[in-house]
């Protein structure tokens, strides 16, 4: 699956969620969805032991799939891990890297989440990767510091084409699972300065073109005016997207969204 920024992409992480009968009924409805949102790409990020049932649901349909994680090595003694050709073996086409809750609670760093988008290139997959900044860093003035942090800490060594490949995610850690959502002006200062300093790194062409996310409590009731902001490029859905409804509704609010900027 590729990416412009015309179209807006929705990321669906189901966390740590879903039986298999609930992947199956869940993914079957958003790829029956998927046939009236064109106007969107999609892609659903089940639990690893649901990966299989969704691919199988989701066969015939646009909608793309994702894992929630990686470890950076090929193959090997790593009890409990999975590695990026297993994967893209599974049907995948995208990774969550580096998400706040993989640094919080599994102690992911700058430097692993670097080893792990490596690794999910060269097995041909679309890293996702996350970065944001925590309620007490925001409140000190440090959001940028810590986004151009983050960004020069996982994006250091990748040339141009590697970091051309890349789908970035803002998630204001502080937005959550909380309810609250960085306003559209918030979101679209730090959605500026992450293209900013790809433009700085990478040049105008690369910035231009990358895809940015934005993810924290991201719902139906905020979503076109988060996509009216002209560096908004998709959203990465946590909650809302454990439920058909909400989630295909937030994908119509999105396209809304689009257009209005347009």
């Amino acid at each position: 699956m590729t990416h412009d920024r015309s179209r807006p992409l929705l990321a669906g992480n189901w966390k740590m969620h879903q039986t298999l009968a609930e992947a199956r009924a869940l993914a079957s409805a958003v790829a029956a969805a998927s046939r009236e949102l064109a106007g969107a790409d999609i892609i659903l990020a089940p639990p690893f032991t649901a990966l299989a049932e969704v691919r199988r649901a989701l066969a015939g349909s646009p909608v793309g799939l994702a894992g929630q994680n990686l470890f950076w090595e090929e193959k090997g003694a790593f009890t409990g891990e999975v590695s990026a050709p297993l994967l893209k073996d599974a049907g995948c086409s995208h990774v969550i890297i580096g998400h706040s809750e993989r640094r919080q609670h599994f102690g992911e760093t700058d430097a692993s989440v670097r080893k792990k988008i490596k690794s999910a290139l060269q097995a041909g997959l679309v890293p996702i990767v996350c970065v944001g900044e925590s309620l007490g860093e925001r409140e000190a003035g440090r959001t940028m510091d810590v986004i151009a942090g983050q960004l020069e800490g996982g994006l250091d060594g990748l040339d141009a084409d590697e970091a051309g490949r890349i789908v970035l995610a803002y998630e204001p850690v502080w937005a959550i699972g909380t309810g609250r959502t960085a306003s559209p002006d918030q979101a679209e200062e730090v959605h500026g300065f992450i293209r900013g300093r790809l433009e700085e790194s990478y040049g105008g062409e690369l910035s231009s073109c990358a895809i940015i996310l934005y993810g924290g409590s991201v719902k139906a009731a905020n979503t076109c005016s988060l996509f009216k902001e002209k560096d908004i490029d998709g959203a990465l859905v946590g909650g809302a997207s454990l439920e058909p409804g909400s989630f295909i509704e937030i994908v119509r609010e999105a396209i809304k969204g689009r257009k209005e900027r347009q």
